[in-house]
């Protein structure tokens, strides 16, 4: 599989947080273009096992046609659906309990690339955005149907943009004669919004938003972080790399509580009950070099944390 597929980000940084055992159980969420995996696979033992997930097709086609994956046979299982399925699918391979669990939450640079997946600002395409193409709701369906509470709620909450409400009511005017349908007729739209410089940030921000809506990317990293706890063994961990603030906080509170919320949980006696501990306090990002060679992983933050051991 060809480097310019995708990139992978924090590689080296992410090997170390999982500390990968010979002979463990381990998960990909996100296979993407499979740097991770490949990576996680090559310092497998004989007896170790792969369990990666994605639910996009071009990724699961790319998979069956490279050698690495192939080679491995048995070892490796691809799963072709969400990460948010996760338990039931590692009960289904016996894969349960895990030694650890990685998600690279970032679209793949093939998606970016790729016009007609609708992801970019650079370039013209349907407004699709959706990560799996099975799926009914469009970029296009939620600017074009959403009430303007709802497109208001899209735009604040996951795009955080202060004049969020402002944006949803331009767009409920702009659409009914003109409906939205590709990406160059919707940066013509929002770029008149932006602070003068800002354009390019805050068209990525709006997109940032209703990709998020279309694909539920919160609501899945929530399952999938909550999931975790049931499926990792005790000593486990889970390396998340996130690339927006929404995601970090989630990813952040998790580690420190056992709960996306950040709630501290105690017993009568005091004990904590979270269930989950970071492995570093702090959110590792990438290198200078790393940046400039993938100028896409600017954005990373990668954090780890560990299953607590039982008492």
């Amino acid at each position: 599989m060809d480097a310019e597929y995708h990139t992978p980000v924090l590689l080296q940084e992410a090997m170390d947080g999982l500390d990968i055992r010979e002979g463990g159980i381990y998960v990909d969420a996100t296979f993407g273009g499979g740097g991770h995996s490949r990576e996680i696979l090559r310092r497998l033992g004989d007896a170790g096992r792969l369990l990666a997930f994605d639910r996009d097709p071009d990724a699961a086609e790319r998979a069956g046609q490279d050698p690495d994956f192939v080679k491995a046979g048995q070892r490796f299982i691809l799963v072709r659906e969400n990460f948010r399925y996760l338990k039931n699918y590692l009960r289904f391979y016996k894969a349960v309990p895990v030694d650890g669990i990685l998600a690279d939450l970032g679209v793949s640079s093939h998606q970016f690339d790729v016009a007609e997946r609708g992801f970019s600002i650079r370039s013209r395409g349907p407004l699709d955005m959706r990560m799996d193409r099975s799926g009914t709701l469009t970029a296009a369906d939620v600017l074009n149907t959403y009430a303007e509470e709802d497109l208001a709620r899209v735009f604040t909450q996951y795009g955080e943009i202060p004049s969020g409400r402002r944006l949803a009511s331009a767009v409920v005017k702009a659409r009914e004669g003109n409906p939205f349908a590709y990406t160059d007729q919707a940066v013509d739209f929002f770029a008149p919004f932006a602070g003068k410089g800002r354009e390019n940030k805050f068209l990525a921000t709006v997109f940032q938003s209703l990709r998020i809506e279309v694909n539920r990317e919160l609501e899945n990293l929530k399952s999938l972080l909550e999931q975790s706890l049931e499926v990792l063994r005790p000593g486990g961990r889970i390396a998340v790399i996130s690339y927006h603030s929404l995601e970090d906080r989630m990813v952040k509170n998790f580690m420190r509580s056992g709960n996306v919320e950040g709630r501290v949980e105690k017993d009568f006696y005091g004990n904590d009950l979270s269930g989950m501990e970071p492995v570093v306090r702090k959110a590792i990002v990438p290198s200078q070099e790393e940046i400039c060679r993938n100028p896409r992983a600017r954005s990373a933050r990668l954090r780890v944390g560990r299953k607590r051991m039982e008492e």
